[in-house]
């Protein structure tokens, strides 16, 4: 009788057996394919994480131009950059704040005033470490973002908006220093600065309410050729990349006499835990796969010794003991195979839940506060049962069941017929 036949009727005539070997088998599939789950919902979170937060690279430096930012910006493995432009400039048909405290007397007789507008050039202002980090947040409205760079808008300071019955959709108009040019810009968010108004007179231009952000295109034509870049903001996906950041910014600048500060605060908050728990995953699989290929070897090995009988008798009429063994390896895998298929059917329903429980779905942020690093969402892990990740539990489970059944079937390459028969006598 061919060995695959015997194997059917060997299932057949052991329910009992057969039923508690499934149920061995679905469990150890199913905790397989949640650690694969795992595993590949931890990688996507990683990779959503690394383009929403990254790591903020900061350059100071002379020889740091809008052109080079520009440059380098487009660089890999740059993923967003912004700019800073600072300058001061005067205010047209609405009134700046000015400091609550007298100025003290010592000023030279015709000295010039100063400008009272502090206006900085960004190109997104939501990469500013006090926007990115949350300190200072948008209130009403939306940041400056990349696309608005051909356009002439502002985001202003809550102070500033209140003191002149600023809101959003109203347009002020900015005078650069010399005079010679005024721009007519549209308020599209206010801001809320944290620091609190000085309590010694302070000139206009140094109030936190008098600080405006404008892109870069506005600030230029504001601040003409004497405008210099005060730092430049640069994202990449993980400190990993920092130094191929360094060594291309030394390269486009010509120079490494700059300044190089790396905040990867964020990451290590927010990515550190999800490859920690990935990490975890993929050593679960293992433990998990060993276990499963022991139990199931001490399994089959007691069942070919309460089948000594049977072997002894298939062993006189001529079967070869290769045979034997491939009839239990027949049997292993043919309790494998719909084992996985009903874990793949359990995983389909309980991915969701799978991925809310182990890999913690962030906060939704509120709508004042889309510009800021404690509101970048990251994308709710994906925990989805897909053909890759089914092959690699078919995989792991069909070497469960050769390693199960070849080890154990070395005591039956030792076996005689007319011993195993004179014994059972």
């Amino acid at each position: 009788m061919n060995f695959v036949k015997r194997a059917g009727l060997s299932l057949r005539a052991r329910k009992s057996r057969t039923a508690a070997l499934l149920g061995i088998f679905v469990v150890i599939c199913v905790l397989l394919l949640g650690g694969f789950l795992l595993r590949s919902a931890g990688a996507r979170q990683e990779a959503d994480a690394q383009r929403t937060i990254g790591v903020d690279v900061t350059l100071t430096g002379k020889a740091l131009t809008p052109a080079a930012a520009d440059r380098l910006g487009g660089r890999p493995p740059v993923t967003g950059y912004t700019p800073l432009l600072p300058l001061t400039a005067a205010a047209q048909g609405f009134a700046p704040l000015t400091s609550p405290v007298p100025k003290p007397p010592g000023g030279r007789h015709g000295e010039k005033q100063d400008l009272p507008l502090s206006v900085n050039g960004v190109r997104d202002l939501g990469m500013l470490l006090p926007f990115s980090y949350g300190s200072t947040r948008i209130i009403s409205g939306r940041a400056i973002a990349p696309r608005d760079a051909g356009r002439t808008v502002a985001v202003i300071e809550e102070r500033l908006a209140r003191a002149n019955g600023l809101a959003v959709g109203d347009t002020l108009r900015l005078r650069s220093g010399d005079g010679t040019a005024t721009v007519p810009v549209t308020v599209i968010g206010v801001f809320a600065d944290p620091t609190q108004d000085p309590t010694a007179w302070t000139p206009q231009d140094k109030l936190p309410g008098n600080t405006l952000y404008v892109p870069m295109a506005t600030a230029r034509t504001l601040g003409g050729a004497a405008a210099v870049l005060d730092e430049a903001v640069f994202r990449i996906g993980s400190p990993d990349q920092e130094k191929r950041l360094h060594a291309e910014a030394e390269r486009l600048l010509g120079t490494p006499d700059f300044g190089f500060r790396v905040n990867d605060r964020a990451y290590r908050d927010q990515v550190r835990p999800i490859q920690r728990v990935a990490t975890l995953a993929g050593l679960i699989v293992w433990v998990i796969a060993l276990a499963g290929a022991l139990i199931l070897g001490l399994i089959v090995m007691l069942q070919i010794r309460e089948r000594r009988e049977e072997l002894g008798v298939l062993l006189s009429m001529g079967e070869k003991k290769w045979k034997l063994i491939g009839q239990h390896a027949v049997e292993v895998v043919a309790v494998c195979v719909p084992a996985i298929a009903v874990a793949t059917l359990a995983g389909q329903f309980a991915g969701p839940a799978l991925g809310d429980r182990l890999l913690d779905r962030p906060k939704e942020p509120g709508p004042a506060a889309t510009a800021t690093r404690d509101a970048a969402v990251i994308a709710a892990p994906v925990v989805r049962v897909e053909p890759a990740v089914v092959a690699e539990v078919a995989g792991i489970g069909l070497g469960i069941c050769l390693i199960a059944t070849v080890v154990p079937g070395v005591g039956i390459l030792r076996l005689h017929p007319r011993s195993i028969l004179a014994n059972t006598e």
